[in-house]
């Protein structure tokens, strides 16, 4: 490439640079912007899907299930949900429902 095409090429690309930055600078609106402005709600959209999805997503960060399961539980248990999961509560250990029998689980 010769020379006076790279200086051209090198000026448009400082004066794209300089456009973006100064439009950024002043709070204008961008000519090359194909949106405007994203504006976050929390909660929305309120949908099922996308609660159960964040419901699911959290609870597998946090829920560990053990090894050790117990056919039936013990007498006194309460259903309850911790983290978006539907668990039983028995004294201070947690059970989930799996397969006809109930796994320990460990929120951590």
């Amino acid at each position: 490439m010769p020379a006076p095409k790279i200086h051209a090429s090198l000026a448009l690309g400082i004066a794209i640079a300089l456009t973006i930055a100064l439009t950024d600078l002043t709070g204008l609106s961008s000519p090359f912007s194909f949106v405007g402005s994203a504006q976050a709600r929390i909660g929305r959209p309120l949908t099922p899907v996308s609660v159960a999805g964040v419901a699911r997503r959290t609870t597998r960060r946090v829920i560990r299930r053990t090894a050790v399961t117990v056919a039936t539980l013990p007498a006194g248990c309460v259903r309850t949900y911790v983290n978006g999961a539907r668990v039983w509560r028995c004294g201070s250990a947690y059970y989930q429902p799996y397969g006809g029998s109930y796994v320990v689980v460990v929120f951590d």
